[in-house]
């Protein structure tokens, strides 16, 4: 079910900061006629961290209602709070969606033995499939391959995503843990070699603006056709670069907002892209035929 291309999407806003519905059910139908695997909703990329838990249920239940059962949804559930990511992780399942990303808690840098225990406390709480989720860079905390090892055990946590662009991880991961267990990459710029090395998708930023490319790039890394992925990856890798020009999602709903697809709202603390980036992701959105 959670292979190849699966867009990390955006939540789409009005200027207010409120939640577009019109606009998130036409980048739904539009990841379903362009073949994304799956969806991501409310991760880093969907501003999970301005909603509030409300909001944050809301919009996760809309996105399954919305998908109608047309493409997988894996909702992001992961919190500081122990306790939040619970009922964050309950509301998921109670919506329909069909799996959870759970972030390792960030700010409050927990031990190995605390993310062990704050990841368990969730998989025992919830009976639905649970992806760990490991991206030190924005978090402040590195989730070790031992770690993950022993979290890989639970029947309901079923694989992670690796953020981290270090390849070494994930035969490291893999070493470790059984063969199903499931390896996303969470790095667009290393995602085709993460997969022709064994891993078996990426949740990816890139795919809000280019699905079907980043779709048929993945098809050719799980096939093992490397020189195929290679010549399709080379025209996604200025996108990979400049969609991190600033802190993600500001570049993505920028490009999106300059597509047509949404509009320009953002909630603080984020803004929107600075004028001094525009005409470089300009530039690359317009040779790579989206503009």
């Amino acid at each position: 079910m959670f292979r190849g291309s699966i867009v990390a999407l955006v939540t789409p806003m009005h200027d207010d900061g409120a939640v577009d519905d019109e606009s998130l059910q036409a980048l739904i139908d539009w990841h379903c006629a362009q073949g994304t695997t799956a969806i991501v909703a409310v991760g880093t990329t969907g501003e999970s961290a301005t909603l509030d838990e409300v909001e944050h249920c809301a919009v996760i239940r809309r996105t399954v209602d919305m998908a109608a059962g047309r493409i997988p949804i894996i909702a992001g559930t992961g919190a500081n709070s122990t306790t939040e990511a619970v009922r964050l992780t309950r509301c998921a399942r109670e919506s329909g969606a069909d799996a959870c990303l759970l972030v390792t808690p960030y700010y409050n840098k927990p031990t190995q033995e605390g993310l062990y225990r704050h990841h368990m406390a969730v998989a025992d709480a919830i009976d639905i499939p649970q992806i760990l989720y490991n991206v030190p860079g924005r978090t402040a905390c590195d989730m070790l391959p031992e770690t993950v090892a022993r979290l890989a055990a639970h029947e309901r946590i079923i694989g992670i995503k690796e953020a981290t662009g270090d390849l070494a991880r994930l035969h490291e991961i893999r070493r470790l843990c059984d063969e199903g267990f499931l390896l996303l990459s969470g790095d667009d710029a290393t995602a085709m070699a993460f997969m022709l090395e064994g891993g078996q998708g990426v949740i990816s930023v890139t795919a809000n603006v280019m699905p079907r490319e980043m779709q048929e790039m993945c098809s050719a890394a799980l096939a093992g056709n490397a020189d195929e992925a290679g010549r399709l990856d080379a025209r996604l890798q200025p996108l990979h670069r400049d969609l991190f020009l600033e802190a993600n999602p500001i570049p993505v709903k920028w490009a999106l907002h300059e597509m047509g697809r949404i509009g320009a709202g953002i909630r603080l603390p984020l803004t929107p892209l600075s004028e001094s980036q525009r005409p470089q992701l300009r530039k690359t959105l317009s040779e790579a035929g989206l503009l």
